[in-house]
């Protein structure tokens, strides 16, 4: 079974979205909703007597509170909000389409070592701690699944494996950040794997 490094990066990492809010009891809404439903009937009642009308009290919150239920559930039911895309439609889809809950995979995982490797630019120390250590994982998991060996339970054999520089690469934090053509070639000598 040949797996590719795509198909590695792509279910490695899932968006995990927003967190949700913690709940804090049960009746968390209701003082909202009260001081909500009686700000509306107050300016409903001053409304209608500003032209002479006079409707009952309770009627008034029985609608407000009509309102709000209907509003509370429309939002409940309501679809998520569309990805906020740079301006364009997502490869694949036509334009007008409402696919939202699609999601390239491709695109997750280059966006994926995208963002740590812009962070990282020029740093160091942040290489050598958030990119390094995800490289060596995916040496070990192409060593793993082609050869049945990591660095870890066989580091003879996979040093040969990967070759002198890649295993100099993976196991020496390096002095400064590579370069994206030194990273190409890196990336290269994995998919030889």
């Amino acid at each position: 079974m040949s797996t590719s490094i795509d198909d590695l990066l792509s279910s490695e990492e899932e968006y995990a979205g927003e967190p949700t809010p913690e709940r804090h009891g049960r009746l968390r809404w209701l003082p909202r909703t009260l001081a909500t439903t009686a700000a509306t009937v107050v300016v409903v009642v001053v409304g209608l007597r500003a032209v002479g009308l006079q409707v009952s009290l309770w009627i008034l919150v029985a609608g407000v509170l009509a309102v709000l239920a209907v509003r509370r559930v429309t939002a409940v039911l309501a679809p998520p909000p569309p990805p906020r895309a740079a301006g364009r439609a997502p490869a694949g889809e036509e334009p007008g389409t409402w696919n939202w809950a699609t999601q390239d995979a491709l695109r997750a995982a280059v966006n994926g070592w995208e963002r740590p490797l812009d962070w990282c630019g020029g740093d160091r120390k942040r290489f050598n701690t958030r990119i390094l250590p995800r490289l060596g994982e995916l040496a070990d998991e192409r060593l793993r699944q082609q050869h049945g060996v990591t660095r870890e339970s066989d580091p003879t054999r996979a040093r040969a494996l990967l070759g002198e520089p890649l295993w100099t690469f993976l196991d020496t934090p390096s002095r400064r950040p590579p370069s994206p053509r030194d990273l190409a070639a890196i990336v290269a000598e994995l998919e030889k794997l």
